[in-house]
């Protein structure tokens, strides 16, 4: 490690290592870290004043909710965030049950309790049910062309569309029956862009969409908030580790730069920061998010990043899914409701809607989650994804709520249903260190891409100065919380491999 220098000229002090970011991935990293006698020379730089990233819990309506990451996916043995929340005791019991671990859901979402169309109507169960089997068996079905040699199509999108107007063909019902199929399916398309944080599933390519792995496991949230799980492995960290409010600006790589208060050191990273401030480091972890380097892909390296790398950035998909809170004094609901389902009508996945955002923008909506009760307050949760979820972010608080009374009042068909007393909403796009929600293989790309993006620079040589971490570079579960945390360990391990095999320290303390 010649251009390193720093065990050669200061003996037994490791390595400079900075992270910049400190979501789950870099606070997983630093955490596997510290725990490695050689690494005492470690800082994570947080651009924001907190840490988590887009895990980002908020204490409101008497309880809390989650901004951010919702769910743990697949808690089961092979999912290392549901491992560390069971340590942590941040689950409730029925959460850690065997059964519980054991349940294959496929990844689906589940199906609503009721489902309203925009007229008023309820829709009758049984349809619901027919169209989220044949919609979800679809979706099984695009996993297959994971191994085969050409996809029939590029995107999830045109095979789940071509796939339904031959099944569509075949219905023998009236034309007003056959629209209202067409109507459900269209929400379940803005559901799996929800859950692929997409704005079209137009969008996502097909032949990879198989490599996404979905782990066994009842998906189940934290009672306490998300974000307990973030403050657990901060709280493990040595005082001062985390730096907060320091935006990094430019990561200058490849060079040799002098530590001022160690003369004779070099590093041959030097990250410069929005306020002015320079670390030299001889290792810098990239967790930030996607979106995020898309925006910043020209000036955030210096000297640029390789083009293979840099055009991995701009392939891989990043998109928006935001969720909108509505907090009521009474439960318009039943009592065991959990979803309710949106339908609107005029909507079909084989028509382009082409109406104005300003005018259609809630349609994306998929409808709501009913939370768990809060002391005085019965709360739901909507998501949206994609442009409209974009443009929502543009709104005020009173014209979201407006244009979601009025869409609660259509549905229900109760002109007098009593107006939410209060909204909450995540602006993911519209945030400056995220700009948007989390990534998915676009058309164009694959997981190739993924690989190429999570390689250390310089690609040829055995240093690893700027090495990449987050949901992004993980090729199997990217866009979880699981995915980020194993990317995070994965660089944290490259570099505990490096300086055991290099300087031969002793083996880590487990």
């Amino acid at each position: 490690m010649e251009s390193s220098g720093g065990r050669a000229e200061a003996p037994g002090r490791g390595p400079r290592v900075l992270v910049v970011g400190g979501g789950i991935a870099g606070l997983g990293a630093a955490q596997r870290l510290c725990s490695h006698s050689a690494f005492r020379r470690l800082r994570v730089l947080e651009a924001t004043c907190r840490a988590g990233g887009r895990i980002c819990s908020e204490r409101s309506f008497g309880g809390v909710v989650e901004l951010g990451a919702h769910w743990i996916h697949g808690p089961s043995q092979g999912n290392p965030v549901f491992q560390l929340a069971a340590r942590y005791q941040l689950l409730e019991e029925k959460d850690l049950s065997e059964e519980n671990q054991l349940i294959e859901t496929g990844g689906h979402l589940v199906l609503p309790s009721v489902s309203y169309t925009s007229s008023g109507v309820s829709v009758s169960h049984e349809l619901v049910v027919e169209m989220a089997g044949l919609f979800y068996g679809l979706i099984d079905q695009t996993r297959e062309f994971l191994h085969l040699p050409d996809a029939p199509v590029p995107s999830v999108g045109e095979y789940l569309k071509r796939e339904i107007s031959q099944h569509a063909a075949g219905w023998t019902e009236d034309e007003e029956t056959r629209k209202l199929k067409l109507a459900i399916l269209n929400s379940f398309f803005n559901v799996e862009c929800c859950v692929s944080g997409t704005h079209s599933m137009d969008l996502v390519a097909l032949a990879p969409f198989g490599e996404y792995t979905v782990l066994p496991g009842l998906d189940c949230t934290f009672p306490g908030g998300y974000q307990g799980l973030t403050n657990r492995i901060m709280a493990s960290l040595p005082e001062d580790v985390v730096v907060f409010n320091k935006p990094v600006k430019t990561i200058h790589w490849n060079g040799s730069f002098r530590e001022a208060s160690s003369p004779g050191e070099t590093c041959p990273v030097l990250v410069e920061c929005e306020d002015g401030g320079c670390f030299p480091a001889h290792h810098v972890i990239v967790t930030v998010p996607l979106g995020f380097l898309k925006e910043r892909l020209d000036t955030f390296f210096e000297p640029p990043l390789p083009t293979q790398k840099a055009e991995a950035i701009r392939k891989i998909g990043f998109g928006t899914n935001n969720k909108i809170f509505l907090e009521f004094e009474e439960p318009f609901w039943e009592p065991d409701c959990q979803f309710i389902q949106v339908v609107w009508e005029d909507t079909s996945p084989l028509q382009d809607g082409t109406s104005e955002l300003q005018h259609v923008w809630f349609k994306k909506l998929i409808g709501f989650l009913v939370l768990p009760s809060f002391k005085s307050a019965h709360v739901l949760c909507g998501f949206i994804a994609g442009l409209e979820s974009e443009f929502m972010e543009t709104l005020s608080d009173e014209e979201v709520l407006l244009s979601l009374t009025q869409v609660l009042r259509r549905v229900t068909g109760n002109a007098e249903l009593p107006a939410p007393r209060s909204v909450l909403r995540s602006r993911w796009h519209s945030a400056p260190y995220t700009r948007g929600s989390y990534s998915y293989v676009a058309v164009g790309s694959s997981g190739d891409d993924v690989d190429l993006l999570a390689q250390p620079l310089p690609a040829d040589g055995a240093e690893a100065q700027v090495l990449f971490a987050g949901e992004a570079t993980h090729r199997a579960f990217y866009s979880t919380t699981h995915g980020a945390l194993l990317s995070g360990w994965r660089e944290a391990d490259r570099l505990i491999a490096l300086w055991d095999t290099q300087a031969q320290l002793p083996e880590p303390r487990l």
